[in-house]
């Protein structure tokens, strides 16, 4: 059983930066891509960004060059730094290990992290 530990969440003022981690027992994460998803209230649940394997990236549009994904394989860690943070980033953000592309569309993988607060507020 994979368990996700995430960390980094907060109140931050708008163009602030927050980084937030995710760290992952077991011995598969190495082998599957990582991303993360968010959250707000009233809305659905939707990918931030994710990272392959290999280290291929990919991105929402809302969050592109502001936010940036990264992976620690030997620390079975992940990583999503985000700059320039907007009031419209604010939601409960969850990593998730295993999330697979079909066609131009991103599924979420098994395993869920328990879901971090990032609140962007003056």
């Amino acid at each position: 059983q994979v368990q996700l530990v995430e960390s980094g969440g907060g109140l931050v003022q708008p163009g602030g930066s927050l980084r937030l981690s995710c760290a992952a027992s077991g011995s598969i994460f190495s082998i599957y891509a990582v991303g993360w998803y968010r959250q707000a209230p009233g809305k659905q649940r939707e990918l931030v960004a994710a990272i392959t394997v290999g280290g291929s990236t990919n991105y929402a549009d809302s969050v592109k060059g502001r936010f940036t994904i990264s992976r620690d394989n030997a620390k079975n860690t992940m990583y999503l730094q985000m700059n320039s943070l907007k009031s419209e980033d604010t939601a409960v953000y969850y990593c998730n290990v295993g999330p697979a592309k079909y066609g131009s569309s991103w599924y979420p993988g098994a395993y869920w992290g328990q879901g971090t607060q990032v609140t962007v507020s003056s």
